[in-house]
């Protein structure tokens, strides 16, 4: 038997191969935060991690690229769905966008290693990831929105997105590479992309 499969789970019923590959997918995302580095992980380490024999992780996702971009997409969905609940029920533009744009940098502060790999890795030089643009077409939604509103300066929202993402990104980046630097409060630094870029009224 496979050192592999010592803790193997017994199949799973009829019906229930979905509930392997969230529990796969699960795993994953848990490793790759703790790794940073999708290199790192195994397709075996994956299915010790749950239990099962590496086969089941296999008859899933063809190699470690699949199942780490199927991870990434999943995490995606998620902090999509954290930016609706932080902006449901605010009638504001600019109170939105204070709190999308809050919300993605709270995520990537919590998990430094899934933001590593969705933003930093190689994996992004090897395969395309065009879920990453739904978050960015949102933002220049939600910038657009205050545009309309006379709420901030007439521009062109999608690159004041690009500006405004640069921002964000650049701050979490440097956070999580550089630790000792003496950084301010990320939340108070978002505040002032959003005032310097954006144009949006300072809450001070």
């Amino acid at each position: 038997m496979d050192s592999d499969s010592t803790t193997q789970r017994g199949r799973n019923p009829r019906g229930q191969g979905g509930r392997l590959r969230g529990e796969i997918i699960a795993a994953t995302e848990r490793m790759l935060d703790e790794l940073g580095d999708d290199q790192a992980l195994s397709m075996r380490a994956v299915a010790r991690e749950i239990g099962s024999a590496a086969t089941s992780v296999y008859l899933h996702f063809a190699d470690r690229d699949a199942l780490v971009l199927a991870t990434l997409e999943q995490s995606h969905r998620d902090l999509l769905r954290a930016i609706d609940e932080a902006e449901a029920g605010n009638a504001d533009p600019v109170v939105r966008l204070r709190a999308r744009t809050r919300v993605l940098g709270a995520w990537a502060h919590r998990h430094p290693g899934l933001y590593k790999v969705l933003h930093e890795s190689t994996l992004n030089q090897r395969v395309a990831m065009p879920f990453k643009q739904e978050l960015t077409e949102r933002t220049t939604t939600a910038i657009q929105r205050c545009m309309d509103a006379g709420l901030v300066p007439a521009d062109d929202a999608a690159a004041v997105t690009l500006d405004l993402r640069a921002a964000v990104h650049g701050a979490v980046s440097m956070r999580l590479n550089q630790p000792d630097q003496p950084w301010p409060q990320l939340d108070e630094q978002i505040e002032r992309f959003l005032v310097k870029l954006v144009g949006v009224p300072s809450v001070s």
